[in-house]
């Protein structure tokens, strides 16, 4: 019966195992910019700084002109990238700027994802070229993916035109043609999986290499071509109705299932975290999990899925990295290494105990309690706290002892470590120590009577001299004259007190001399010159140290060269060239004496430059070696006489005759030559001995000696140590062949009894039957069986409703009946599916119709708004040109042309023309459905459609969970064919609910699109009345800046006219007194000078007269006329009142059937 639930289970596992367990499995497909309108952009959209228009061919010669104004992104006008989204509704576009190219359209993912389908449904002329590109590094570079262009030689030069053949090329993709009209939507679609379709590479290869992504990038290029009308040409832009990319989470092969993203783009269709199997982890499982990284990750494959290995790490570690180095030194076969090993282990599998701890040889390295404490001391043990793997003793240092290795040998101190040797050496001072034993924790050595210090090397307190042969000394300071019983441990010197000098202060202070109780004198000597201490303590005699002499100690001895008061002994050579001096001092002073005894004549010629020779080797030979003043004092008198005998040669050089040369002196003067060259020489080889000369330090070469000793030591002491291991490996060697010997021939003869057993049993026959049915009824056992233990494999399985004997069988006709169920479910899944999508279908068409019913609504509230400016603007235009008629300052001859204009223009439309468009848009509002009664009916019949669809899923769900009652297997079949058909029927009915739904939203989507026009043709009737409203208004605001120049001017007239009748008051008041001034003077007959000046006068007064007059008379004809304009502006203005009564009338009637629509439920 076990073995029957085996297969039943295994068969059952295996006819429902999802696609990951046999390969590469990949999660579907869906839209990846649903959720994500916020990471889309665009380089230009129309409308954001301000409305433009744009104007498109129209029937066959018309133009049509639409504004574009997307500072408002909900507008109807407005046309901005997030448009472009499947969910944003019908009549919804992005649109560029005009005339701008090339324009980019960027989607930013933010994580990898795999593109399947690129979708791309153009709204008017397509682009003749544009190129695809993809990121993997989230913008930072940019990979073209796919060129198309209408010509992709001149578009694109140098770009392949025919398919790639490896995954890292591109090719240009020429476009098919544009249809006859190029504002007609047309699609391009590009998928990249199919783009390199015949390369033969692993469909895994392809999806990782050309269809993983980060963001996405569509460059448009150059601008689709559209046809030349007469007239104004059409506008030059790009538009995109619709962008779908089809694509889903990156998983490379490990995950059928994209993980919902709740927190930070919970509404998106696809998200970027992939369920992983195969043991794999990360947002796109891109990596091995944390404990199964035994293996390098690789991609599934198809027919491999690259599942990843757990590391062995004996169940002390939770997480694994993967090791190159060991996974090549393995063979290929692990390369795992475990990380944070628990439990007190480690090692690359936590296959070892940890420092301080030891194998538990009472439990296995694969439990929490593999490895025990170890009781050794961490100081005194080597690497740690380690101890021996086998026996658990402590390993240790080897200046340690002890069986917890927690103590110093006898001889050290001082446990620590970070001592490789554990311990230190007792110093123990052999002359002050009574032992060479210390205290192993402090190393305090036993010392000798006053003796102290860790080493004994101190003498204590009142007495010195601690390397003594009989011991420390007492200080024996005088106690009058010191300050107390304490002396300087080395040369006992007492602390005097002032005055007193000595060492045990009973003498004079140092550099005094005489009785400390009568009174000390100061030594008068060299202070750099004489020893410590001055002079002698009793006779004040200096005390000059070694190399110094005189009486004060204040120059150097012969044989020191340096300046006092160094007085440095000289180097070697000195004491052979002071000797030399000596015996040329001796010659030249033997030669001196014989030159006045010479008879007359004259020196040999080669004298005179042997002597200045002579003089000059003196001399370097003062000037190069620091001479002491004796030496030096005899060089300069050799060097004196040299001078006196040059000169004496000179003088009587002349008075010597040539006959009398001595040949005894020139022999001389070459032994004196040769003895200088040989001084040179010896000088020259002394002193080049002397710069090349190393001082050796000795101290150094003897502690390089030491350290290489004690280096030796420990060196040594590690052999010995090592030794101990290599005995310990022989012994278990040993050990290891012994068990051998023992268990090895235990093993052969159980070998051979259990081939022995095998002949004879078990017999097989018996489970035949009851795992495959078989007739078979001779025994048959594993050593020996004749014949088919089973039946063949060709032999027909058991029919439905016969009895079937054996697990395999059963098991057999189980498989055929749950793959019967199987495709039943799948048909059924189906139309599930289908019904799942028309619901969702008719939601969406649903919001649709509540979005146009909203869109609608707030059309006719605007148009009211509008007619309601409109009508304000035209009240208030029509009081200011009622006011410009009735202004009497206003130039008539403007008034007439105003008033002509204002009778001769036509309205847009008749006034019975718009009142049957008022007409129409009321029978269409009180035709119209009441769309909220219909959603509100759609909303439980969706609701009902949906609750039938879950009880479908809900029964194949408990279909498809047979397979876990193994028990209950082949009854659960017929219990599932039963209920399918009920399944079905539920499944029709929702059907059936959401195509009744659809008819209805339907019929009321079509019946607001005839408001929606009438609606448009009622603003556009108002439109067309401002352009002519606006030229009135420009007209009378034209007549009055001509009525405010004319009053203006007949101002300046009349100024002018006042200030010339002023002048000609004046003018007869002068000429009055004149003609008084002429009577007094007797000259009343005019001939002199001044009746000639007021005849003139006279004259100019009159010609003033009448030029006035005549200027008064055409003012008051220009009254005349203006008085006759005025009547007849009035009468106009009668006229264009009735006309006003008019337009107020039809704008009112406006008025009141746009605010009847407005209030429609549509």
């Amino acid at each position: 019966m076990w073995i029957l639930f085996q297969l039943a289970a295994l068969t059952a596992v295996a006819a429902t195992q999802r696609d990951c367990s046999q390969g590469a499995c990949y999660p579907p497909m869906g839209d990846l910019l649903l959720g994500r309108d916020r990471q889309l952009h665009a380089s230009s959209t129309c409308g954001l700084t301000g409305s433009e228009v744009f104007c498109t061919p129209f029937r066959q010669s018309k133009m049509k002109c639409c504004p574009c104004d997307s500072r408002n992104p909900s507008s109807q006008l407005a046309h901005t990238i997030q448009d472009v989204l499947s969910t944003a509704g019908p009549n919804r576009w992005w649109q560029a700027r005009k005339d701008v190219s090339p324009v980019t359209v960027q989607l930013d993912l933010q994580n990898l994802f795999q593109l399947d389908t690129l979708v791309l449904t153009f709204k008017g002329p397509r682009p003749s070229a544009l190129v695809v590109e993809r990121t993997l590094d989230n913008g930072k570079t940019w990979q073209p993916a796919l060129y198309m262009a209408s010509d992709c030689r001149s578009a694109f030069p140098g770009i392949a035109m025919t398919t790639p053949r490896s995954l890292d090329q591109t090719y240009c993709y020429t476009l098919p043609p544009a249809t006859t009209n190029p504002y007609q939507d047309q699609t391009i679609q590009f998928s990249p999986l199919r783009q390199f379709s015949t390369i033969s590479v692993p469909n895994g290869q392809k999806i990782q290499e050309v269809s993983g992504l980060s963001g996405l990038r569509v460059r448009l290029t150059n601008l689709g071509a559209v046809p030349r009308l007469p007239g104004r040409a059409p506008s030059l832009f790009y538009a995109l109705r619709e962008m779908r990319v089809m694509g889903t989470c990156l998983c490379h092969g490990h995950a059928n299932r994209c993980l919902p993203d709740t927190n930070q783009l919970p509404h998106t269709q696809v998200s970027a975290q992939c369920e992983c199997q195969h043991n794999t982890a990360g947002i796109n499982c891109e990596r091995c999990a944390d404990l199964y990284n035994d293996l390098p990750w690789r991609p599934a494959e198809e027919g491999d899925t690259h599942t990843c290995k757990r590391c062995e790490c004996n169940n002390h570690a939770q997480r694994c990295r993967f090791d190159p180095d060991v996974y090549e030194l393995s063979g290929r076969r692990s390369g795992g290494v475990c990380e944070s090993c628990l439990h007190h282990t480690t090692g690359p599998k936590c296959d070892r105990c940890a420092p301080g701890y030891q194998p538990n040889h009472r439990s296995s390295m694969d439990r929490p309690d593999a490895c025990i404490r170890c009781h050794c001391s961490a100081e005194g043990v080597e690497n740690g706290d380690q101890c021996d793997d086998v026996t658990g003793s402590c390993r240790c240092k080897a200046n340690v002892d002890g069986s917890q290795c927690d103590r110093c040998k006898m001889g050290y101190y001082g446990l620590t470590a970070s001592n490789p040797l554990g311990c230190n050496k007792c110093l123990c001072s052999k002359d002050g120590s009574l032992s060479s034993v210390c205290d192993p924790v402090s190393g305090q050595c036993p010392c000798r009577p006053h003796l102290q210090g860790l080493t004994c090397e101190l003498c204590s307190h009142g007495y010195w001299n601690p390397s003594s042969p009989r011991g420390c000394e007492p200080c024996r300071c005088d106690p009058t004259n010191s300050h107390g019983d304490t002396c300087d441990q080395s040369t006992g010197q007492c602390q005097c007190r002032s005055g007193f000098g000595g060492r045990t202060c009973t003498e004079c202070p140092d550099n005094t001399y005489g009785d400390p109780l009568i009174g000390c004198r100061s030594c008068q000597c060299a202070a750099g010159g004489t020893e410590p201490g001055g002079c002698d303590k009793r006779t004040g005699a200096c005390r000059c140290r070694l190399g110094v002499t005189g009486a004060r100690c204040d120059a150097c001895t012969r044989g020191h060269c340096d300046s006092f008061p160094d007085c440095e002994v000289c180097p070697s050579c000195f004491f052979s060239l002071d000797s030399n001096i000596q015996n040329l001092t001796l010659g030249l002073e033997k030669l001196s004496s014989r030159i006045p005894s010479l008879p007359g004549g004259s020196l040999p010629t080669s004298l005179g430059p042997r002597i200045r020779t002579l003089e000059a080797t003196l001399t370097q030979i003062r000037d190069s070696l620091p001479l002491p003043p004796p030496s030096a004092r005899q060089v300069n008198d050799a060097l004196s006489q040299l001078r006196r005998l040059r000169d004496q040669l000179d003088q009587v050089d002349g008075d010597l005759s040539p006959q009398g040369r001595a040949p005894e002196l020139g022999t001389q003067l070459d032994e004196l030559q040769a003895l200088l060259d040989g001084l040179g020489l010896v000088y020259n080889t002394k002193r080049d001995a002397l710069r090349n000369s190393v001082n050796s330090n000795n101290a150094g070469a003897f502690s390089s000696i030491k350290d290489a000793y004690d280096e030796s030591t420990d060196s040594a002491k590690s052999v010995d140590a090592s030794g101990k291991t290599v005995d310990q490996s022989k012994a278990v060697r040993k050990d290891a062949f012994d068990l051998q010997n023992q268990v090895q021939p235990a093993n052969t003869r159980d070998l051979e009894k259990l081939s022995h057993q095998l002949n004879t049993k078990p017999d097989l026959t018996p489970t035949a039957k009851q795992v495959c049915g078989s007739m078979r009824f001779a025994p048959c056992t594993p050593a020996q069986c004749d014949g088919e233990l089973c039946p063949a494999e060709g032999a027909p399985p058991c029919g439905r409703g016969e009895r079937c004997v054996g697990a395999l069988p059963l098991g057999t006709r189980a498989v055929s009946d749950a793959e019967e169920v199987k495709d039943r479910l799948k048909q059924l899944n189906g139309k599930i599916t289908q019904a799942a999508a028309q619901i969702q279908e008719t939601q969406d068409t649903a919001n649709k119709v509540r979005q146009s019913t909203d869109d609608l609504d707030n059309q006719m509230r605007r148009a009211r708004d509008d007619l309601d400016a409109d009508l304000q603007e035209t009240r208030d235009f029509v009081k200011e040109l009622k006011d410009f008629l009735s202004d009497p300052s206003s130039d008539p001859t403007h008034i007439s042309t105003v008033s002509e204009w204002i009778l001769n223009a036509k309205l847009p439309v008749s006034l019975a023309t718009l009142k049957r468009k008022l007409q129409e848009i009321r029978d269409l509002a009180a035709g119209l459905p009441d769309s909220t009664a219909v959603l509100d009916q759609a909303g439980p019949q969706l609701d009902t459609a949906r609750r039938l669809l879950q009880e479908a899923r809900d029964a194949r769900d408990a279909a498809l969970g047979v397979k876990a009652d193994v028990d209950g297997l082949l009854e659960g079949f017929t219990t599932v064919e039963g209920s399918l058909s009920g399944l079905e029927e539920k499944v029709q009915e929702s059907l059936d609910i959401v195509d009744d739904i659809s008819s209805n939203l339907t019929q009321t989507k079509a019946q607001l699109s005839p408001a929606v026009k009438a609606l448009g043709e009622v603003s556009a009737l108002a439109e067309g009345m401002k352009p002519q409203l606006e030229g009135l208004r420009a007209l009378v605001r034209s007549g009055d800046m001509l009525a405010q120049n004319a009053t203006e001017e007949a101002d300046k007239a009349k100024r002018e006219a006042d200030a010339a009748a002023k002048e000609l008051a004046s003018l007869e008041k002068q000429l009055e007194q004149l003609r008084a001034a002429e009577r007094t003077s007797g000259r009343g007959d005019g001939t002199g000078t001044a009746g000639a000046r007021l005849q003139k006068l006279q004259e100019e007064a009159g010609s003033l007269a009448q030029d006035t007059g005549d200027m008064i008379k055409a003012l008051a004809g220009k009254a005349d006329s203006l008085h006759s304009l005025q009547d007849e502006v009035l009468l106009k203005s009668q006229r264009l009142t009735g006309l006003e009564a008019k337009l107020l009338d039809l704008l009112a009637d406006m008025r009141q059937k746009v605010t009847i629509f407005s209030t429609c439920q549509g």
